[in-house]
């Protein structure tokens, strides 16, 4: 049986299918009206949609309605629902991790619900916004011992009172599929897992698999052939491409600039903070030596001061004292004769009191 995948995490130097994540092959399958269907599947999965809640058709929006941000690397496809509810949807694809990038899905969502209204219109005109996105990062990367990812490859958000979960102000809604969390191997069952497998490798794909061999997901795969590309959606592609590697290269580089630096700084702050545990290790040993108790607030003071002067103080204070409040402030001095020494606290509250 022929391979279905070349070389693992590796790109075929002639690659038989395009990838779908870039702007250029993701509008080509979803961006065009002759391949509407293919979006309204792709929602509908993604959405988990069933029965009378499935969309039926959509259209998109006109080239002067989108509202990509300056400088951004998000291809997006905008369209109008003509679902029952009249919902709009959002749906983005980002490859790389961009700074602000949950805000810039929340700004993207929200100015699609505003621009409906135009200066005087009735609210109730206002129609539902659902936010789709694709992600080729970890967005939410925690993971939760012995059970996986906290927050799972496909998650959907909407609003809820916090006390009583009662979820309502369903006006603004999310969906985030993150591509790295896919874990169901060369076999997909699922339609989420199947779209999710597409994305992640149709560049490493020989043949059709069976797992992809029918529905939606077949078609879009077909769309993204290399061989079925024009002269200049090849060119578009190959600039797009280009475009992507020079981006991780820039990204690349700054993180190894600040690794180099951020090693330099550590390794400063890591002799100076070493020093400082050794000299709070020091005191604590003095203080069990002179028999001195050590409450769990004064080791906690001990443990949060951060002057070196000031442990070091402490550490000299020590003989002689008979109290945690001698240690701080300094033996006390004889009584003179006649009175009897002031009773003494037990030295908290104070700045580095211990």
């Amino acid at each position: 049986m022929p391979s279905h995948r070349g070389p693992c995490n590796v790109m075929p130097m002639s690659a038989v299918f395009a990838d779908p994540k870039t702007d250029v092959v993701f509008k080509r399958i979803f961006g065009v009206e002759a391949r509407k269907p293919l979006l309204i599947a792709l929602l509908n999965d993604l959405l988990e949609l069933k029965g009378a809640r499935r969309i039926k058709s959509v259209r998109h929006f006109s080239p002067e309605q989108q509202f990509t941000q300056p400088r951004s690397r998000l291809p997006i496809v905008d369209m109008k629902c003509t679902t029952a509810s009249g919902r709009r949807f959002v749906v983005e694809m980002q490859v790389l991790p961009v700074e602000g990038f949950e805000k810039r899905v929340v700004y993207n969502a929200s100015k699609a619900y505003v621009m409906q209204l135009h200066g005087g219109e009735d609210y109730t005109k206002l129609c539902d916004v659902v936010g789709v996105t694709l992600c080729n990062f970890n967005l939410w990367p925690k993971r939760v011992k012995g059970v996986g990812y906290k927050v799972p490859m496909l998650s959907r958000w909407r609003m809820q009172e916090q006390s009583s979960g009662h979820k309502a102000l369903r006006q603004v809604q999310y969906a985030f599929l993150e591509l790295p969390k896919y874990g169901a191997g060369d076999e997909p069952e699922s339609v989420v897992d199947k779209w999710a497998y597409f994305f992640r490798e149709a560049t490493n794909l020989e043949v059709v698999p069976p797992a992809l061999s029918k529905g939606p997901v077949r078609e879009a795969l077909e769309v993204a052939r290399r061989s079925t590309f024009t002269e200049r959606e090849l060119e578009d592609y190959e600039r797009a491409k280009m475009a992507e590697q020079d981006e991780r290269g820039a990204i690349s580089h700054a993180r190894k600039e600040a690794r180099s630096e951020g090693i330099k700084e550590g390794h400063r702050s890591g002799l100076a903070e070493g020093l400082l545990e050794g000299k709070r290790e020091t005191l604590l040993r003095l203080l069990a030596r002179a028999g001195i108790p050590v409450t769990e607030g004064a080791r906690a003071r001990i443990a949060a001061c951060t002057e070196v002067a000031t442990v070091d103080r402490w550490c000299e204070n020590v003989l002689g004292a008979t109290s945690i409040d001698d240690v701080r402030r300094g033996p006390p001095a004889p009584p003179r004769a006649g009175r009897s020494p002031r009773p003494r606290g037990d030295g908290f509250g104070r700045r580095y009191a211990i």
